[in-house]
């Protein structure tokens, strides 16, 4: 995602989205990214190529996955415009067939310490929705293993998980002493990815960044965890079916909603009403977005709740999620969920 945004307050060009891309994102998780993205904010022929593509289309993300999926080489700037150049038809053809669907497991991390107190307080397993699930790889936060600060493994209750989820944390988190029990779970997406196809697969390892192997790895393991239960997943868009779907979980269950890394995604207007909806319906609401799309009332401002608090936090919240309970932020999160500093 990207939260780069003009002094003016109107979206940013393809030169300023992937110039912020390489300056604020990648740094730190992917040099090659960095430079790759870098260099074409300062090149004319690709960014000309990159502007044929629809404005919801230009995301680093996806034009670059679109090219590792094509089996563009980690290396120099130079290198991968040239790969880039040579396959530019395929590559566009890839971007407008496809759509960033990260699906990080390694979020559950940064998840587990609010679902695990939602169940705490509730006294009840979670029945879990995932809006924009992609795969809904994130269903699963039961059949991990977690590690924070290098401290003791929490580990499922029947035994160690399928990959050990490691976090760093700052602050006070409320690191859980168990993984709570989740008896239903179920995702809403545009177009879900299907774990046993191999071409959905192997897009999703082509969104996985350069250098980032334990990513890899990991995904691959989340993806075996879910083939052996695949979720409900529901095509379509989030406010059309996101009422039934709360109202069809469980009785016995405490409902939560959660996404990550959605909003960016949803026009304005369906974001106001997907807020609404989650202020109106009976569950829980668990948000980890970038500042820049915190959700919004009907009048196009903050919502009371987060507008003090988010003007501390713009500054820190540079190339990190902002995680919230119900539009109350609790922490600042790593996009992939390597970190977690609780506010407060």
């Amino acid at each position: 995602m990207n939260t780069c945004q003009s002094a003016s307050g109107t979206p940013p060009g393809t030169a300023a989205i992937y110039r912020n891309f390489g300056l604020v994102e990648a740094p730190g998780s992917s040099p090659c990214y960095a430079e790759w993205t870098l260099g074409i904010s300062e090149d004319p022929q690709v960014l000309e190529l990159i502007d044929t593509l629809p404005a919801p289309k230009r995301q680093p993300n996806l034009v670059l996955a679109a090219a590792r999926l094509l089996g563009a080489p980690i290396g120099s700037y130079a290198g991968f415009r040239s790969f880039l150049l040579q396959h530019w038809s395929s590559i566009r053809d890839i971007a407008l067939a496809r759509s960033t669907q990260t699906n990080e497991a390694g979020r559950c991390a940064a998840l587990l310490p609010v679902l695990a107190s939602i169940a705490e307080a509730e006294g009840k397993p979670l029945a879990l929705i995932e809006a924009g699930a992609s795969a809904g790889l994130c269903l699963f936060p039961d059949k991990f293993s977690y590690q924070y600060d290098g401290g003791p493994r929490l580990d499922p209750a029947g035994g160690p998980g399928a990959a050990v989820l490691e976090c760093t944390t700052t602050g006070n988190v409320p690191i859980p002493h168990a993984i709570p029990e989740i008896g239903w779970r179920s995702g809403i997406d545009l177009n879900p990815l299907d774990v046993k196809s191999p071409e959905d697969a192997a897009w999703l390892e082509a969104l996985v960044w350069p250098e980032q192997e334990f990513r890899r790895r990991r995904l691959r393991a989340a993806l075996e965890v879910a083939r052996l239960d695949p979720p409900r997943l529901i095509a379509g868009d989030v406010n059309e079916h996101i009422e039934a779907l709360v109202r069809s979980a469980p009785e016995d269950c405490a409902v939560v909603v959660f996404h990550s890394a959605v909003l960016p995604y949803m026009p304005q207007h369906s974001r106001e009403q997907f807020v609404e909806a989650m202020h109106r319906l009976p569950c829980h609401w668990i948000s980890n977005e970038g500042s820049g799309v915190l959700p919004q009332n009907e009048a196009g401002g903050v919502l009371p709740e987060v507008a003090g608090r988010l003007a501390d936090l713009k500054s820190e919240a540079k190339g990190r999620f902002i995680l919230a309970l119900d539009g109350q932020p609790l922490a600042l999160t790593g996009p992939h969920g390597q970190s977690l500093q609780w506010l407060g």
